[in-house]
């Protein structure tokens, strides 16, 4: 790595988000509002400063894997750590979240800029990014239908797949009149 960029991943990774005085703090927040182990989600919180740093130095458009966006979003919240502490005296430049616009040419885009995200990733840091917080490109985009439950009101089950709805179109919807 180049000396300017190390001296940018260096104060990236010194970097604390959110609020040290906090019961609750990032990483811990991170963990319960996505349901996983709190190494997981530091393993998370590391990726996406790895993200940060591409954001910075990879000269081209990146996008994060759902799990670094989620990190992002959290961030995000933390509005003066993220536009203060980190945008403006850490890193001396804005990083504006750019959701889509939806659409087939949307999608192709991110997409490219997805591979591109990765490609960035193993040039900087020598190595493959974790498939288990940044998997395939096919996999990233492969459709998401989420939607905020209060779990201690609701429980969730995963739906079991079953191929008649392909080969029997008709079955579950209502009769033509």
């Amino acid at each position: 790595m180049e000396p300017v960029h190390q001296h940018l991943w260096d104060k990236i990774c010194k970097f604390d988000f959110g609020d040290p005085d906090a019961q609750l703090g990032f990483v811990d927040r991170l963990a319960r509002e996505n349901g996983w182990s709190l190494d997981y989600a530091s393993r998370v919180s590391w990726e996406y400063k790895r993200f940060l740093f591409l954001c910075c130095v990879s000269g081209h458009s990146v996008t994060p894997s759902d799990q670094v966006d989620q990190a992002w979003h959290l961030h995000l919240l933390y509005t003066e750590s993220y536009w203060v502490d980190f945008c403006k005296d850490t890193i001396g430049r804005d990083i504006h979240h750019g959701p889509t616009k939806g659409g087939s040419a949307e999608g192709d885009k991110f997409r490219l800029w997805y591979e591109k995200t990765l490609e960035s990733y193993r040039k900087y840091f020598g190595f493959e990014a974790p498939a288990d917080i940044w998997p395939g490109t096919d996999i990233r985009f492969s459709g998401f239908n989420f939607r905020r439950v209060d779990l201690d009101r609701f429980w969730i089950f995963p739906k079991i797949k079953i191929g008649l709805w392909k080969k029997r179109p008709g079955i579950g919807r209502l009769p033509k009149s």
